[in-house]
């Protein structure tokens, strides 16, 4: 039976230490890390993810600004917004809510975000800086994935790692991360031929495709370190790309769903922005 990866206990422990370091950084600067999210419309899950952003960042004392714009706001009018936030000392992190409506200029939107503050890890200098094996702010999802393996001395070195699914959100910064760990990574996706031969190599295997239960027992070889960053709706329960149940009796470690990845991902964002604070005030 395979152990746990307990994303929920690790994302307790980094807060703790970010609800730590706040007095100290407010009596050193004036000011304490903050964060401004721009939402744009009514679309339902987005507000119940910007409302869980804005409580994770009270909870451990950093300051938080939302601004939830009307879906007729053009993308004139939010690119102002933008640079306001790119010009305010007190914001270290900006992030826009995706998806944005149809009629909104979603890269030019993008790319006006300060990379400094891109804490979401998606401006292309960032993704570019990332890819050459630099130092930047990595996009939340796929960097806490590798904050989970290191917390259970998982080492990708010279592992073959497969990653399923190929997202600029999370499947391809993930290769990117794990490479930078020296494992071998091979991506699957869609149109991938003989799926179960590749994925039954992987040391290291990441389910990111978005479909739930893709992956299941047979997908999976003995021993093989299992990460399910799905997050699927199905009869009213939240279930992963992973067939849980059937994969925990090969895997030696796996993910829950949820408590796995989930909670590490707006604990990221947080991280991001704190880092971002301290490298833009010198700390």
């Amino acid at each position: 039976m395979s152990k746990l990866l307990d994303g929920r206990a690790l994302s307790n422990k980094f807060k703790d230490s970010f609800r730590e370091q706040v007095p100290s950084l407010k009596k050193r600067f004036g000011r304490i890390p903050g964060i401004a999210v721009i939402l744009v419309g009514e679309d339902y899950a987005s507000n119940l993810y910007v409302g869980m952003k804005e409580k994770a960042c009270l909870d451990v004392g950093f300051k938080s600004v939302v601004k939830k714009l009307d879906s007729s706001v053009t993308t004139k009018e939010l690119l102002r917004l933008i640079e306001e936030y790119n010009n305010d000392e007190s914001i270290d992190g900006i992030l826009v809510q995706l998806p944005l409506p149809d009629h909104i200029d979603e890269e030019n939107v993008l790319l006006a975000i300060d990379p400094a503050k891109d804490v979401d890890g998606f401006h292309p200098y960032n993704v570019g800086l990332l890819n050459i094996g630099a130092d930047t702010l990595f996009p939340c999802t796929p960097y806490g994935v590798i904050k989970i393996l290191q917390e259970y001395d998982i080492n990708p070195d010279g592992k073959h790692a497969v990653v399923v699914g190929a997202s600029n959100i999370v499947g391809k910064p993930m290769a990117s991360l794990l490479l930078r760990k020296n494992a071998t990574v091979t991506i699957c996706h869609i149109r991938t031929k003989n799926m179960c031969e590749i994925t039954n190599q992987a040391d290291i295997l990441v389910a990111a495709a978005g479909k739930a239960h893709l992956i299941t027992s047979e997908f999976v070889k003995d021993g093989a370190v299992v990460v399910d960053v799905g997050m699927n709706r199905l009869n009213g329960k939240i279930i992963g790309d992973v067939d849980f149940e059937g994969v925990r009796t090969k895997a030696s470690y796996i993910t829950p769903v949820p408590g796995g990845v989930g909670p590490m991902t707006i604990t990221m964002l947080l991280y991001n922005t704190l880092k971002s604070f301290k490298i833009r005030m010198n700390a």
